[in-house]
């Protein structure tokens, strides 16, 4: 005779809210597998070792203790903020000697979408590269519209014009003023 306690798979019977019949429901069959038996794979070599080791006796035969998670996600955080300051720093060097850059407007003419407006940039720096240019209108004093252009590349000591064609200020031309910034 079989005992009904000793089956795998327990059914039992309730009644939910939003049914009308009763519903079979399953019971886990086993409970989880504990004890000295359970292992996992040795980090360097992937042998069977228990569960709180993570090295076997080959890849740690003085039993040296593992490091602590803290560690481990100290080092991999040192070397994040060491790749950022090094992008940092290189990024500085390669923009370093452009500019700074001296801007005025030469000409404001009517254009179809807006204002065609010419910049005349000059360099004052070691390194050729091109500069972003802010466009205003200085009735505005600093408030209102501005128009932002990124000039083609000067060289170094040299000057270069360029017209770019905005819409931020009508299509009535007027007087403008411009400062363009180093990287």
């Amino acid at each position: 005779m079989q005992s009904s306690n000793n089956s795998l798979l327990t059914v039992a019977a309730f009644v939910s809210w939003h049914h009308h019949a009763p519903m079979p429901e399953a019971l886990p069959s086993a409970p989880p597998v504990r004890g000295s038996n359970a292992t996992h794979p040795c980090v360097r070599c992937g042998r069977p070792v228990p569960l709180d080791v993570a090295l076997c006796e080959r890849c740690n035969p003085l039993g040296l203790s593992d490091p602590a998670a803290s560690q481990a996600h100290g080092t991999v955080f040192l070397a994040i903020v060491i790749g950022v300051v090094l992008l940092a720093v290189a990024g500085r060097l390669a923009l370093s000697g452009i500019g700074p850059f001296e801007a005025r407007i030469t000409a404001v003419e009517a254009a179809p979408a807006g204002l065609a407006v010419t910049v005349d940039v000059r360099n004052e720096g070691t390194k050729a590269g091109p500069t972003t240019c802010r466009i205003t209108d200085p009735a505005n004093r600093g408030v209102g519209p501005a128009a932002i252009v990124q000039s083609p590349p000067v060289e170094a000591g040299q000057s270069r014009s360029f017209t770019a064609t905005i819409g931020q200020f009508g299509v009535s031309p007027r007087p403008l003023a411009v400062v363009c910034e180093a990287p």
